[in-house]
């Protein structure tokens, strides 16, 4: 028996898909909670169904728990004293232990049919009780067996849940819940293709990889009593338990993919930072305590605790998220910012090839500037189209506003005074000097100076600010769509 010291966590995800929103919250709470407590952070594969486990699927979960900042101290990749760590590297582990049930009488072969369970279950449900194992094989004889045998059927092994006992799990967040064991039935450890079940083989791991807690989602607190009775059977210690709440949509239903993106690859492919991602993750279901809602991973590390784990579910706010996301993006290095932008730019058919350094120092200018009205970086082009279009396309109420009687005079003004600017005078703080000295020499108003500028230069009546705008245009592209407003 081992007896656990120090603090053991793990990420256990079946590789059947890629990183869920809700897996990646808990691989984060697990993660932030060893190292909050200078403990062990462990990821293993729980690979068991075999249909729908692909290798695709675990490289997809280890780089996107990578590309979050989470870094594992044992495991898969990163090996360690306790493994293999997949699970169907581990089938002799488990065949053992199953033994050891079987020798003690704590588990038995059952021959029941899919049919025949259906209708128990069905039976139970239509008497208004809990759907469960009612123990029929519980008591076979080796004749009984051999018969069955001799029919085809394959056992499976079920574990003999003990009568009358009262499961209580002492939960780190939800405090003391029990179970009946009358409402749990004898459960399945084994399956009839010798695989053995979630709730065996995660207490065979747990135990052997020396798990001190066990931090995961609020719908496995269902199986905790079963897993206890599988500790207490194998005479092992059991770990401490944390369940934490559910995400829910802003609909307060669980979250799907109907409420959005639900896999850590999609938010990478939409332009997430991973800081940002990681300090929403970090305050669905946990909270710091004060009012303040910017969190570094650093900064989480030193602050998370257990106990402030809130009970009630965790409502998944995307204004949130994108509020957090416009934050980082804005307060990023711009070099970064800038690369990650690229892709983006070069989807939308804006960039092609290789981005020469005279063309990246020209779109770090572009990104400081269209930094302040993203929320995430696949709205860049929405954003920077006006800057790759050739000629602009004027609508008819962009035409309005071009014969208005001051129009041409203003952008006649503006046309002047940028053709006797040198290039590389058609700075930001010239700019906002010029467009100053227009209203002024105009005596017009604000608004009748800059709407038909902004008109002129981007067809449209909003975005960055003309002094944003010009010195991107550069000189000889202002200059050419002046000259087409001017023909209205």
């Amino acid at each position: 028996m081992f007896i656990l010291s120090g603090i053991r966590v793990r990420f256990a995800p079946s590789p059947t898909g890629p990183l869920h929103i809700g897996g990646a919250r808990s691989a984060l709470f697990n993660w932030l909670f060893a190292r909050n407590n200078n403990g062990v952070f462990l990821v293993r594969i729980e690979d068991t169904d075999l249909e729908r486990s692909s290798r695709a699927s675990e490289e997809n979960i280890l780089n996107s728990l990578k590309w979050l900042g989470m870094d594992w101290d044992e495991g898969i990749e990163v090996g360690g004293e306790n493994g293999p760590y997949r699970q169907t590297e581990r089938l002799g582990i488990y065949h053992s232990c199953i033994k050891t049930l079987l020798d003690s009488g704590n588990a038995y072969y059952c021959y029941c049919s899919e049919e025949e369970l259906a209708a128990e279950r069905e039976d139970l449900m239509s008497r208004g009780e809990l759907p469960r194992y009612l123990g029929k094989c519980r008591n076979l004889t080796a004749e009984d067996r051999c018969r069955y045998e001799s029919e085809g059927r394959k056992p499976v092994l079920r574990f003999r849940v003990p009568v009358g006992q009262v499961i209580t799990v002492n939960d780190q967040v939800r405090g003391n819940v029990s179970f009946e064991c009358e409402g749990i039935g004898d459960f399945v450890i084994l399956k009839s293709d010798q695989i053995p079940t979630y709730n065996f083989a995660v207490v065979v791991d747990d135990h052997y990889m020396k798990i001190s807690h066990v931090i995961r989602a609020e719908e496995h607190l269902s199986n905790t009593p079963r897993q206890i009775l599988l500790y207490q059977a194998l005479g092992w210690e059991v770990p401490q338990f944390a369940h934490i709440s559910l995400i829910l949509g802003q609909d307060r239903s669980k979250m799907s993919k109907r409420h959005g993106a639900t896999s850590i690859e999609q938010y990478i492919s939409l332009g997430y930072l991973p800081e940002a991602l990681v300090n929403f993750l970090a305050l669905l279901g946990w909270s710091p305590g004060g009012e303040e809602e910017i969190f570094t991973l650093d900064l989480l590390k030193k602050q998370f605790s257990l106990d402030r784990v809130a009970k009630n579910p965790a409502v998944f706010n995307m204004e949130k998220l994108n509020w957090l996301n416009g934050y980082y993006i804005r307060n990023a290095d711009i070099d970064r910012i800038t690369e990650l932008a690229v892709p983006f730019l070069k989807s939308a058919g804006y960039l092609v090839g290789d981005v020469s350094q005279e063309q990246f120092s020209w779109l770090k200018k572009l990104m400081s500037v269209v930094r302040d009205y993203i929320s995430c970086l696949s709205e860049v082009p929405l954003y920077a189209d006006l800057f790759f279009k050739e000629k602009i396309i004027y609508d008819e109420a962009a035409w309005d506003i071009l014969r208005q009687e001051q129009a041409p005079v203003v952008l006649s003004c503006l046309r002047d005074k940028i053709s006797s600017m040198e290039k590389d005078d058609i700075t930001e703080g010239a700019i906002k000097k010029t467009l100053k000295a227009i209203t002024k020499e105009l005596g017009l108003g604000g608004k009748l100076v800059y709407v038909p500028i902004r008109i002129a230069l981007t067809g449209k009546t909003h975005g960055p600010e003309l002094y944003q705008v010009i010195p991107l245009f550069g000189r000889e592209v202002t200059l050419a769509r002046l000259d087409d407003s001017l023909k209205a």
